[in-house]
């Protein structure tokens, strides 16, 4: 008589921390171009930094994307532009995700503070 067999799945060896969701402020962005070859392996960090605009977003952000064909060797760029009319053109290739998302949190907490003094 065979026992029965049963698939047990191995454990997770490092399961994601709960609060190591990314996220970011995008209240205050108006414009966001970008151009990447989505091929290329530093492409995750445009394609992150554009799955954060929820669809409530394409009504006050403008988006202007550029895919590069896979044989392009052209870096990749990220330029935000807020709504006080200060632009970041910041470079996917040096910066990892988290640091880019501290850069623009940092000027949208500065305009979220200037927002409640003015109100």
């Amino acid at each position: 008589m065979k026992p029965d067999l049963i698939y047990t799945p191995p454990p997770i060896l490092n399961p994601p921390h709960p609060k190591a969701q990314l996220s970011m402020i995008t209240r205050f962005i108006t414009d966001v171009s970008t151009t990447f070859n989505p091929f290329a392996k530093r492409a995750k960090i445009c394609r992150i930094f554009l799955s954060q605009f929820g669809p409530a977003t394409f009504r006050n952000v403008k988006f202007n994307t550029k895919l590069l064909p896979q044989t392009s060797t052209e870096p990749s760029v990220l330029k935000i532009k807020f709504q006080d009319g200060k632009e970041m053109d910041l470079d996917p290739e040096k910066l990892n995700i988290k640091d880019i998302f501290e850069e623009v949190d940092r000027h949208s907490r500065a305009l979220g503070r200037k927002a409640d003094l003015t109100s």
